[in-house]
This record gives C-alpha cells, sequence and structure tokens, in this order.
C-alpha cells in the first residue's frame, strides 16, 4: 500500500484587497481538500485567477494556510519563474544560497554547482546577477537547481512555458526519468494536452473551489467543457460572470474574520 506523499484537509488561504473605501477579503482558495499518493503525476489545471500559484506556494510550504491543514511527506521543490530566486544574486550565488538553506555542507553544494552547470546550460551567465536574466534563463536556473537538490515532491508552475523548446524537451525528459523514479510531481501548464499526455491524475481548480479531483482523462474532459461554456458567453455575459465569482469570493463570514483576527493576534 502506498503512502501519502500531501494531504490537505479543509485548507482555505485568504487575501487582503485594498481599494480607496475600503479593505476586503477574499478567498484564494476555499476549503480545499484532497489526498496525494507517492508517485502520483497531478496536473493543476484552471482558468487564470483560479488559486492554482497559491495551491502551488502552499505545497511548497513557502506560505501557510489561514485555515486547514496540509501534510507533507517529503522534502518539495518549487520550480517557477517567478519564485524562490534573489534577483540581486549572482546564479552561482542562488545555488550556495538554496544549498545553505537546506542545511547542506560546502563540498555538498560544490557538486550541486556542477549538476547545475551541466544542465542549465548557461555557461558563463551564472557569474552574472539573475535581475539580468531574461524569462527562459531564469527557468533554466530554477529548474536546474531543483532537480540538483533531489527533491520527494516537485511542483512546477508554468516553467516549462518560457524559452526555448529544446530546453522545454530535456525537462520533460527528466520528468519522464523521475516520474519512472516514483518522485511524486504537480504539474501546473496552460497546455492541456501537454497534461494530459504527462500527467496521471487531474486536480481542477476554479475560483479558488475544488471542482474535480481523479483520472486526468476523466478531469480534463470537466475541465474542457467548462472552457467551451465560457468561449461562448458574450464579453457582458463574461464581465458578469466574472462579477458574480468574485462577490461568492468575498469573506462575508464573520465568523471567519473573527479567526483570521485571532491568528494575528497570537502570531
Amino acid at each position: 500500500m502506498r503512502c501519502f506523499a500531501v494531504k490537505l484537509t479543509g485548507v482555505s488561504k485568504i487575501y487582503s484587497l485594498k481599494n480607496k473605501t475600503s479593505k476586503q477579503k477574499f478567498y484564494a482558495l476555499k476549503d480545499i481538500s484532497f489526498e496525494v499518493q507517492k508517485g502520483d503525476i497531478v496536473g493543476i489545471l484552471g482558468t487564470n485567477g483560479s488559486g492554482k500559484s497559491t495551491l502551488s506556494m502552499l505545497l511548497a510550504e513557502i506560505m501557510t494556510p489561514d485555515m486547514g491543514h496540509i501534510g507533507i511527506n517529503g522534502k518539495t521543490a518549487l520550480i517557477s519563474i517567478q519564485t524562490g530566486l534573489n534577483m540581486q544574486l549572482t546564479g552561482i550565488e542562488n545555488i550556495y544560497l538554496k544549498g545553505a538553506l537546506l542545511g547542506l555542507p560546502k563540498d555538498e553544494i560544490e557538486k550541486v554547482i556542477s549538476v547545475v552547470m551541466d544542465f542549465s546550460e548557461l555557461g558563463d551567465f551564472l557569474y552574472e546577477p539573475v535581475k539580468n536574466y531574461s524569462s527562459g534563463m531564469k527557468s533554466r536556473l530554477g529548474f536546474s537547481i531543483s532537480m540538483a537538490l533531489n527533491p520527494d515532491i516537485i511542483i512546477v508552475d508554468e516553467a516549462l512555458s518560457v524559452g526555448d523548446k529544446a530546453f522545454a524537451d530535456k525537462c520533460l525528459k527528466k520528468f519522464n526519468e523521475l516520474k519512472a523514479e516514483g518522485k511524486t510531481i504537480f504539474f501546473i501548464s496552460h497546455s492541456l494536452n501537454q497534461v494530459k499526455q504527462f500527467c496521471t491524475k487531474g486536480l481542477w481548480i476554479e475560483d479558488g473551489i475544488l471542482k474535480a479531483y481523479g483520472p486526468i482523462e476523466e478531469v480534463s474532459v470537466l475541465y474542457s467543457n467548462y472552457l467551451s461554456q465560457l468561449s461562448k458567453l458574450s464579453e457582458i455575459e463574461r464581465k458578469e460572470y466574472k462579477q458574480k465569482i468574485f462577490k461568492n469570493r468575498l469573506v462575508e463570514d464573520q465568523k471567519v474574520r473573527l479567526s483570521l483576527w485571532s491568528r494575528m493576534l497570537t502570531k
């Protein structure tokens, strides 16, 4: 019997929105529960603003939930062009920083550097500040560091959507090797075909709510049907729909507000 890699129970994440007259709180994610077994390859589906990136940061333990519980069984790594790199440091310095944060000794970090140099193919650019990198170069660096650190659970958030196709193919080949090794992978991509080809399970998040979780063949059909329905809406209908969804995501429950306030006081 396989052991779970990740288990979410009643997880919610709440953000604050400020405007000229007031501050509102809304659910980025609301009451999310699911369990992923070790070795599962899970494609996370959802339209822009659905909560996918928030979920990825929770899974990577970069953020903590405001409500509910997350169980993580293993070392995680988030591969995203927007997260995990210090823009002021060079590529090499970022490798040292990542290794030090994980408690690796200097000789182990130096082994990581050689692996990153080989896989990223960035050459002398590794000695340049990351702020000067293109999006594709950041993706190469982030991916290569994460792979060299050999995590148990890998969360990929649109990291293959930038850069050249040759490197993306190289990454997918590496993912297939990790898949064969029994690693757990969460894969976020706007390419539904890519998700269907690579993943065994699908997890559809929409409007901050878990809509479906199960075999990728079944979940992808549900998601495709939803996209088809959206595409048939007129511009006015789509605007009204988005306004309705946003209103539903606002935190109106007084008990929830009091719970959040209590948590702030105890931090």
